[in-house]
């Protein structure tokens, strides 16, 4: 029931005392197939307490017009419906019946939104929608693979990583630990519960790589720490798949700083087949790249250095590539696929003179680019498409 609903009783009680006829249970079943939300006598309840309501019954026929047995046991002088409930059907009911007919329009209260059931409906359906996606995401903002003790056992260094509020779809396959979300969502669906992050993260790692699971690859504790630790994180590794320690952020300044001057392009999901390790080339003076290049982004970023940032963001990236260059250039089932390839878009966007910096989150392959840029909410106007990142501060 809603406010529709109460100010059709105010406008039908004007003609007199009035009395409302409800749907049976059974009766909305045969003609909805479902069940209401509300079984008939708590709908009975509420609205024989209606003030606007003389008396109310459940409606002893079936279909659409099964209010007819209490039609004929009320003798009502007028029946009242809504355009919508309005049909020549009970029209030439009434006229048989020698009882007025009157079609009410749906008109909202003064003051109010206008309201059905049908769009309450939806709106309860896409905010249960936005409760079960109210899982936070990750973005990786450098030091990409140093989570992985066969990339850190040449040299240890930090991963950076970012809380971020679920705004906008976040899609499988694209970068933002979207596996990492799901196996948080079969413990707690709806969000994250209140306790200590980084116990939370370590929690979520474990049971993410379960011992007894099928496959045999782990995932990156960044994923769960991205995820479970909110602000700015930094997490440092040493040969371990957990990181020796972790720090982390909520300065605001330091939030807006990262929110003004960072968005995401959608590309295309990585595809199935994909593989981003295939070539790898991993040495001790390209992971210390990739190591001093995180280190180098994390001060850029505390002293809100927006040069400094875009340039080391970059760095991070060519480290990566460079031990992995099929986060740009995919191989798929083995072979390598220039149709995958993620270039032709980091040429279209690295060309336009906001954009400062670029890379591919997570294991790249496809998904989103992340850009620094000039002024996100400017850039954002401009292309459409372009998404704004909102960090989570708790």
């Amino acid at each position: 029931m809603h406010s529709g609903h109460i100010e059709f009783f105010r406008q039908a009680a004007e003609y007199g005392d009035l009395y409302v006829g409800i749907g049976s249970d059974a009766t909305y079943l045969e003609y909805k197939h479902r069940k209401p939300m509300f079984p008939e006598d708590e709908r009975l309840f509420m609205v024989k307490s209606v003030k606007y309501v003389k008396d109310a019954c459940i409606n002893k026929g079936s279909g659409v017009i099964d209010f007819i047995p209490s039609l004929d046991e009320i003798k009502p002088d007028i029946l009242v419906v809504n355009t919508e409930g309005g049909s020549d059907a009970k029209r030439q009911l009434c006229m048989e019946r020698g009882i007025e007919y009157i079609e009410l329009q749906r008109i909202p209260h003064k003051g109010l939104q206008a309201r059905s059931s049908s769009s309450l409906k939806a709106q309860m359906t896409e905010a249960s929608l936005m409760e079960s996606h109210g899982i936070p995401t990750r973005l990786d903002l450098a030091g990409t693979w140093i989570d992985q003790p066969y990339v850190s056992m040449y040299h240890p260094g930090w991963a950076i990583t970012i809380s971020l509020e679920p705004t906008f779809e976040v899609r499988d396959r694209c970068g933002l630990s979207t596996s990492t979300r799901k196996m948080i969502q079969k413990i707690w669906p709806m969000q994250l519960p209140k306790m200590d992050p980084e116990m939370l993260a370590r929690l979520v790692f474990c049971f993410e790589n379960n011992p007894e699971r099928e496959y045999g690859h782990i995932s990156g504790a960044q994923d769960s720490i991205g995820i479970c630790v909110p602000g700015l994180c930094r997490h440092y590794y040493d040969n371990n798949f957990w990181p020796k320690k972790i720090e982390s952020t909520n300065d605001e300044m330091t939030m807006r700083f990262l929110e003004q001057h960072l968005c995401m392009i959608p590309l295309d999901p990585r595809r199935p087949g994909c593989s981003v390790v295939e070539g790898k080339d991993i040495t001790p003076g390209k992971v210390e790249a990739l190591t001093k290049a995180a280190e180098d982004c994390w001060n850029a970023i505390i002293n809100k250095d927006l040069n400094a940032f875009a340039k080391t963001y970059a760095a991070s990236f060519a480290a990566q590539i460079a031990m992995f260059p099929a986060m740009v250039n995919p191989v798929i089932n083995g072979v390598v696929c220039p149709e995958a390839s993620v270039e032709p878009h980091i040429a279209k966007w690295s060309q336009i003179d906001d954009v400062l910096a670029w890379k591919m989150p997570g294991a790249g392959g496809g998904g989103y680019l992340a850009l620094v840029v000039k002024d996100s909410k400017k850039f954002c106007k401009v292309h459409p498409e372009a998404i704004e990142l909102h960090i989570r501060r708790e």
